[in-house]
């Protein structure tokens, strides 16, 4: 599914703004941010919940993992995002692999970085 990403620092420095697919009717927001000690992901998805995931050890260094925790707007039995994989494969492209509770594969998006 072509798609597209832009990520930038907010919050005078002390959170990421990851924001996939800008200005389509399904953009979502995935705020990264510290939360005391751990760090957390909480995505506002066109599913029109928030998940919150937290920072998990990786199976490889060059990932970064947040699986689910909790979140907002979540009745049980709804569908929910319950992980996000950051693989970074150089400094120009990484692909994220999104997991929902639903099952069945996973959505994976291959990123390259438009250098302006």
């Amino acid at each position: 599914m072509p798609a597209t990403v832009d990520i930038r620092m907010t919050g005078d420095g002390s959170a990421i703004m990851h924001v996939l697919g800008r200005d389509t009717p399904h953009e979502m927001v995935t705020m990264i941010h510290p939360d005391g000690k751990r760090l957390l992901a909480t995505h506002y998805c066109a599913a029109h919940n928030q998940p919150r995931m937290a920072l998990v050890p990786s199976s490889a260094p060059n990932q970064v993992t947040f699986t689910f925790v909790d979140g907002t707007n979540i009745a049980p039995g709804d569908t929910h995002m319950r992980s996000v994989v950051f693989t970074f494969i150089d400094a120009d492209h990484h692909d994220e692999t999104w997991t929902s509770s639903e099952g069945g594969p996973p959505g994976v998006f291959k990123f390259t970085r438009k250098k302006k």
